[in-house]
């Protein structure tokens, strides 16, 4: 199998089974358009194992108590398991109405308390007490670093930035990260094999895809802010509790940006995808997205919506003549852009230059198909 840990690409060959991860949302509020183009990306690379006749298996995380989604319900005196259902069926709803395949395996973190300190407690060597709370020490895993290949200064730097305590003083190191928080007043938690709290971010999602995928799978996806400290730790709990890295390969979609900054719930500059699938074509949003390269940063613009309206509508137009150009060349144009590490902008630039051609051929049916099969775009 193709590993692409370096370089970030998709592995497309993976035999007749693959297994696939992707890091899902905390549900403390409304899916935004960030969010919409990281899991695109993923029903991309699943619906183009699907097209080669692999068969896929495909969890997903929800992180349905987390110290973001606490503070959010403290602020808006909602509880917080109330405000978790209802963002998650929110997010469901949108996923759907972006045609994005669901997972096989969507698990809360709730859910998979168990799992989570199961794992804990085989990672008893390489976890030690911070007063109650337990941590992992990342010294323990000899290949930790090598998935982002950062220096030590940066990676302290982005585990600040990125939900983690650098400077909590009783640590072995800066980097080591918590796997269980002691009970808290006025916080959830539960009675487990290790004690009583809850998890700390990283192990939730190597629990869960050990549970549900295996020792090995192929892809770990998620967004590119996820690469360090997230998918990094994620490898260190997987490879101290087994001996074998987790993904074989990591995968990240690049970030959205909107009035010149990372489209984020903590700046707030959110464009929301339950807003602009009320005002118009959900599908007209799945290809303004499907414009841009998933491992490309861009911004979200007024205009992008439109002009994927336009392009939908000449898409419609051409295959409502009674003449088409012939399908097969065009499918196979369109599998050859999907295997250059899914590159969207060229397939669907193949597909306008079908629709602007003449031809005596009547299979649009065919391309319809195939359009709906490989891109997700239902006309």
């Amino acid at each position: 199998m193709h590993d692409s840990r370096e370089h970030g690409v998709v592995p497309l060959e993976v035999g007749d089974q693959a297994r696939l991860y992707v890091c899902g949302i905390t549900p403390y509020d409304a899916t935004h358009l960030g969010h919409a183009a990281t899991y695109l990306a993923f029903d991309l690379l699943y619906r183009q194992w699907l097209d080669r006749g692999v068969q896929v298996t495909y969890a997903q995380n929800i992180t349905d108590v987390d110290d973001p989604l606490l503070e959010r319900a403290r602020a808006t005196g909602e509880p917080w398991a109330d405000l978790a259902g209802r963002e998650t069926e929110l997010f469901r709803q949108d996923m759907t109405a972006l045609r994005i395949l669901p997972p096989h395996h969507f698990i809360g973190v709730v859910e998979a308390l168990p799992d989570v300190a199961k794992l804990i407690e085989s990672l008893d060597g390489a976890v030690y007490r911070v007063e109650d709370d337990l941590y992992l020490d990342v010294h323990a895993d000899a290949a930790f670093g090598s998935i982002a290949g950062l220096s030590a200064e940066q990676m302290r730097e982005l585990s600040a930035q990125r939900g983690g305590d650098p400077d909590r003083p009783g640590k072995r190191d800066p980097l080591d990260c918590l796997v269980w928080r002691a009970p808290r007043a006025g916080e959830p938690s539960w009675e487990t094999v290790i004690g009583a709290g809850r998890p700390g971010w990283h192990v939730e999602c190597a629990a869960i895809g050990l549970t549900y995928l295996g020792e090995q799978f192929d892809v770990q996806g998620g967004g590119s802010d996820l690469l360090f400290p997230h998918h990094e730790l994620c490898a260190s709990h997987v490879r101290l509790a087994t001996g074998q890295p987790a993904a074989r390969a990591y995968v990240h979609a690049g970030m959205v940006a909107y009035r010149g900054e990372k489209m984020s719930k903590s700046l707030g500059n959110l464009v929301l995808v339950s807003e602009l699938r009320d005002d118009g074509d959900a599908k007209a949003l799945r290809l303004a997205l499907l414009a841009h390269h998933y491992r490309s940063d861009w911004e979200w613009t007024e205009l992008d919506l439109p002009a994927a309206a336009e392009r939908l509508a000449r898409w419609r137009l051409a295959l409502e003549r009674p003449t088409h150009p012939p399908a097969e060349p065009l499918i196979a144009r369109l599998r050859a852009e999907l295997s250059e590490d899914l590159n969207t902008p060229g397939a669907l630039a193949e597909v306008d230059a079908w629709c602007a051609s003449s031809g005596a051929a009547t299979d649009g049916a065919t391309v319809r198909d195939a359009l709906d099969a490989l891109l997700g775009v239902a006309l």
